[in-house]
């Protein structure tokens, strides 16, 4: 059954959220009441791709688990990328209490504490990068960014990865390489090269990052008005993780020629590689960080860049200028995030669960063979599927079926590329909790590949 629903329909970034699949959920495994509300979700939201039909009505998140409005848990291993901490983390609401019993608003030209220790935590735990600006959501810190690199190097043109996602606004999904979001969009901002990324598994290179090295060192010769080399340190959406050699070679190309390098790690940063920051494990510094999604704790949108302080010399212009900017609330949610990593020791706890993940979807990969690569980091993994190991054939419909059955027993996650299913549970979840999910996993995988 859930290998037939799925034949000749469109595949997209992720899930195929109007398939017949995404249809037989929504009749049969949604109670009457979550029905009545999605109805009235569908009334009154705009309708978008990857969005809508809404899978589910949420009465709460806590912790590691959601629970829906007839009382359903789900662990949830997406998190929109926000849930570093886990959901409604009680030091940080306390810190968001407290913030609300005095400034919860500043408006601009005027700053306020709490702004100004969290730009000191952060800037703390940066060396070598010493200024920031606030913005109230991820595309905004992009898009600051590309601003900040024209200003500084005169040059107008931004080199970015094919298949890279960062960020929905129309000037941010100009330089992104992810097709799906500039459908329908054109004409798109001028000035943007692409380079195919260096990619694991099933990839123009097949793991061979030294021709990637070779094509990024072609394009940067080649064109002296590129000013920026826009990239994830570590792709999330379907976990590409790239070697040191690799950054630590396009980093040194990057200071050859001239071109500021922003690392996007709106998704990825504050642990979830194992790191506070991805470039962490590479021995890099960026020139411009991108911050956001989990930087405001999963409660309050917050994000930020951070740069060098000689790129602080541009007064004349408005390179953000955001109504929140300097947003007493996001400050503090900011600051409560970094002290909670810090006093759990939460990058600690996410070096065991990392060691547990990858031993578990190892087994896993040793016993179905239609998993054709498992790669992660911290708590960030892919799980790749393929009906053909040689010819590496997207196994689009196995995922998505195995997506729903996991559903239907409590666990939640997110399907990228068509075939892989991207693993991202909050980094406070326990080994018991990690063991369930996994086994939930697991007993998907033995009735759809063997049904």
């Amino acid at each position: 059954m859930a290998n037939k629903v799925f034949k000749n329909e469109l595949i997209i970034e992720g899930d195929i959220n109007q398939s017949t699949a995404r249809q037989y959920w929504l009749k049969n495994e949604v109670s009457i009441e979550a029905k009545n509300l999605l109805e009235k979700d569908a009334q009154y939201f705009m309708h978008q791709a990857l969005s809508t039909p809404c899978l589910d009505v949420l009465a709460n998140a806590r912790g590691t688990i959601m629970t829906n409005v007839s009382g359903k848990k789900y662990f949830d291993f997406h998190g929109n990328n926000v849930h570093q901490l886990g959901f409604s983390h009680p030091k940080l609401i306390e810190a968001l209490k407290n913030q609300l019993d005095g400034l919860t608003f500043s408006t601009r030209r005027y700053t306020n504490e709490t702004a100004i220790n969290f730009a000191e935590k952060l800037i703390s735990l940066t060396p070598g990068l010493d200024k920031i600006l606030m913005t109230p959501n991820g595309s905004s810190a992009v898009g600051i960014a590309l601003k900040l690199a024209r200003a500084v190097t005169g040059k107008y043109k931004v080199l970015s990865f094919w298949d890279s996602f960062h960020g929905a606004s129309l000037d941010v999904v100009s330089v992104s390489g992810e097709s799906v979001f500039r459908e329908n969009m054109g004409p798109m901002m001028p000035g943007v090269e692409r380079i195919p990324p260096p990619i694991t598994y099933r990839g123009i290179y097949e793991g061979n990052e030294d021709k990637a090295l070779e094509y990024l060192e072609y394009v940067l010769s080649k064109d002296n008005q590129i000013g920026a080399f826009l990239a994830e340190t570590v792709r999330n959406t379907d976990a590409q993780i790239p070697s040191k050699k690799f950054w630590q070679a396009a980093r040194k190309l990057c200071d050859r020629y001239g071109v500021l390098l922003i690392l996007d790690e709106i998704p990825i940063a504050l642990g979830r590689t194992g790191k506070l920051f991805a470039y962490e494990h590479y021995d890099i510094i960026p020139d411009i960080l991108c911050l956001g999604k989990g930087l405001g704790g999963g409660i309050i949108p917050q994000a930020a860049i951070v740069t060098k302080r000689q790129y602080d010399r541009f007064n004349h212009i408005s390179l953000g200028h955001y109504t929140f900017e300097k947003s007493p609330m996001g400050a503090a949610a900011g600051l409560a995030t970094l002290q909670i990593l810090e006093d759990e020791n939460i990058l600690q706890h996410v070096a065991q669960m990392e060691k547990k993940m990858l031993n578990n979807l190892k087994n896993l990969q040793n016993e179905f063979p239609i998993i054709g690569d498992v790669r992660g980091i911290g708590l960030l993994w892919g799980v790749e599927l393929v009906n053909d190991p040689v010819f590496k054939e997207e196994a689009v419909q196995e995922a998505e079926a195995i997506m729903y059955e996991c559903l239907k027993n409590g666990l939640s996650f997110k399907v990228s590329k068509g075939n892989v299913l991207q693993l991202c549970p909050a980094l406070t979840i326990d080994t018991k909790q990690l063991e369930e999910a996994l086994t939930i996993l697991k007993n998907a995988f033995q009735k759809v590949t063997k049904s």
